[in-house]
């Protein structure tokens, strides 16, 4: 018997959307049925990632319905996208990739021109992807011939598939919105949509290929964490994704079974970033004496008792030539040296009147704990607290971001908001670095810098959770902290 292929969607004749969307809310765990994803966050629109970042649902609607050459796979590694290969050469200055035939959601057929001209795009100085500020070292991309596009740059980024994986840089068409796979949408509702795998015309020969089975499809739900944990509780999803430390503690609440918690090892920042260098904040001696005074590791406890608390911006050594600076505050202090209580009363002898501090956060209850930790911190060393939102202004800011490739400018880069001019130019310098050794040389200079000019205050690694029911074998935690759509049944056929 053949092995069972995607099709070219066919047409439910008399069956209304929301008849179709009911349908597929109906035994959402069995294995015969739709896998239900409720995605923390907005509607599941696609998105154009040109005009801002995403929040997890748009996100996974991109990856699912907008390939790019490559993407994730469910253990984090890259595998083939709309390119069925690539090679690298030239000393790591050129990607090669072979397209392999695909087609958009109209049925045209995926071209090498279009797919240059969809990325440019993406990489343009007006574009506010995500990821563009980490794509300057690309110089062009050309088409080769109609099945072969060549990506040209002006330096060895040896991390460049792992950030083309990435669903900000899938192949995106504005009008109408739309991708090639691997699904298609075949119904939606409002914060709901049912996906269907879509018509490959390079994996699914015509004499063997049949309708697939209801279990390879999936109804993708956007809601507040509140809803979707208590959805998942009731047995009306079979995923929880894109949980944070903000709403964990909504878990703790709950009644689900400690085997369906499931946690990534994800890589990445969780810290507060110092973006008020004025007042008390414009002296690194103030700086260092909230980051010692702060508790980060009765907080990370409060939150998740394994939750390790970390002071080092660098989760290792990656690609820098030193291991992570450690900074000074994270050390015993010296006998001579003020406690971080009198560091302070003596800037405020100097600059008498009241110190008030703006903490930007989330508003769930992982940023009221958080807040508790920060303000009593502060209020011992005679600061007043200020709860804001997390995009209002500030003068501390979480910063709670998984990396999308493993380099340590990703850290230094994402930790500088603003930091030193030393720290700054290493982290330009290391942009702009023409050789492996040099970018390394410098990328642990900015590294140091920022411990030294206390420019963030690292808290730990980022918490990202999921809830997982028994049947999505294929689920994986990853440092990526991502799951794509495709990869949650091991043989959902």
């Amino acid at each position: 018997m053949p092995p069972v292929r995607p099709v070219r969607p066919t047409k439910h004749k008399g069956l209304p959307l929301v008849t179709l969307l009911a349908l597929a809310a109906c035994t959402p765990r069995a294995d015969t049925g739709p896998v239900v994803v409720a995605a923390i966050g907005g509607d599941p629109v696609l998105a154009d990632p040109a005009r801002g970042p995403l929040d997890t649902p748009a996100r996974l609607m991109l990856d699912a319905t907008a390939q790019g050459l490559v993407r994730f796979d469910a253990t984090g590694q890259v595998e083939p996208g709309i390119a069925e290969r690539w090679s690298v050469i030239d000393n790591g200055t050129s990607y090669i990739f072979r397209l392999r035939a695909g087609e958009w959601a109209d049925g045209q057929p995926v071209t090498a021109a279009e797919v240059v001209t969809l990325l440019r795009r993406q990489l343009a100085p007006r574009s506010r992807n995500a990821l563009r500020p980490f794509l300057s070292a690309i110089d062009e991309i050309v088409e080769m011939t109609p099945e072969v596009i060549e990506i040209r740059l002006k330096r060895p980024r040896p991390d460049l598939l792992k950030l083309f994986a990435q669903p900000e840089l899938a192949l995106f068409r504005v009008q109408p919105p739309s991708g090639s796979g691997p699904f298609r949408v075949i119904a939606r509702q409002r914060r709901s949509v049912l996906l269907r795998p879509a018509f490959d015309p390079a994996r699914a020969a015509d004499d063997d290929a049949v309708e697939p089975s209801p279990a390879a499809n999936v109804r993708l739900i956007g809601e507040r964490a509140a809803r979707a944990i208590v959805r998942f509780e009731r047995g009306e999803a079979a995923l929880v994704s894109g949980g944070s430390f903000d709403d964990w503690p909504l878990v703790l609440a709950t009644q689900i079974a400690p085997a369906a918690r499931r946690f990534d090892p994800a890589a990445g920042l969780f810290g507060l970033a110092v973006v008020n260098r004025s007042g008390v904040l414009a002296d690194p001696a103030n700086r260092a004496a909230i980051a010692r005074t702060i508790d980060r590791a009765g907080f990370t406890a409060a939150i998740a008792s394994d939750w390790e608390a970390t002071s080092q911006i660098l989760p290792e050594q990656l690609d820098s030539s030193a291991p992570p600076a450690v900074p000074s505050w994270s050390q015993p202090p010296p006998e001579d040296e003020p406690t971080p209580r009198a560091r302070i009363e003596q800037w405020r002898t100097a600059n008498p009147g009241e110190i008030h501090l703006r903490v930007a956060l989330p508003t769930g209850p992982g940023g009221t704990i958080l807040f508790g930790y920060v303000g009593a911190a502060l209020l011992t060393l005679g600061i007043y607290p200020e709860r804001v939102a997390p995009d209002a202004a500030a003068d501390l800011r979480l910063i709670d971001a998984v990396a999308p490739y493993d380099s340590g400018r990703w850290y230094v880069a994402t930790a500088c908001q603003p930091c030193s001019e030393a720290a700054t130019n290493a982290i330009e310098a290391a942009r702009e670095a023409d050789s492996p050794r040099l970018r390394a040389q410098q990328i642990a200079v900015a590294d140091a810098a920022l411990a030294s000019d206390v420019a963030f205050i690292p808290l730990a690694r980022p918490l990202r959770w999921s809830l997982v029911a028994a049947g999505l074998k294929a689920w994986t935690g990853n440092s990526r902290a991502w799951h794509p759509l495709n990869h949650l049944r091991n043989d959902p056929n």
